[in-house]
């Protein structure tokens, strides 16, 4: 059996740990959104949060350090006054894109629209 093979057998399987562990991982609350957002080239910590409405400084900073240790976000100190902290997306984050558009796309048609959160 060639790898393709093998990858096509994966693929009708009912269930499937790959697929549901990266569920589980960009389907964490606000997850999704701050993906979304470095996706749009937002890095810094205070644009993330401002960008995101509701989401807390702790949660961002909870959600950038999961990121970042599953190789998806790489953050980078700027040793100037004040020390700058940026967020960045890696090879294996950017490849998350066509996925988080694919999902924006499908809830843009399939879900009812809630009205947009209104900002400070």
């Amino acid at each position: 059996m060639r790898n393709n093979e093998i990858v096509n057998a994966r693929e009708r399987e009912p269930f499937c740990p790959y697929y549901h562990y990266a569920v589980e991982l960009i389907g964490r609350r606000w997850t999704g959104a701050i993906l979304r957002a470095l996706l749009a080239d937002i890095h810094r910590f205070s644009d993330l949060r401002q960008t995101v409405p509701g989401l807390s400084d702790r949660m961002l900073s909870e959600r950038l350090k999961e990121l970042e240790q599953e190789g998806i976000v790489e953050r980078t100190v700027i040793p100037e006054t004040p020390v700058r902290v940026e967020y960045r997306l890696t090879t294996k984050g950017r490849a998350l894109g066509a996925v988080v558009t694919s999902l924006s796309g499908w809830a843009e048609t399939w879900l009812v629209r809630a009205p947009a959160p209104s900002r400070p």
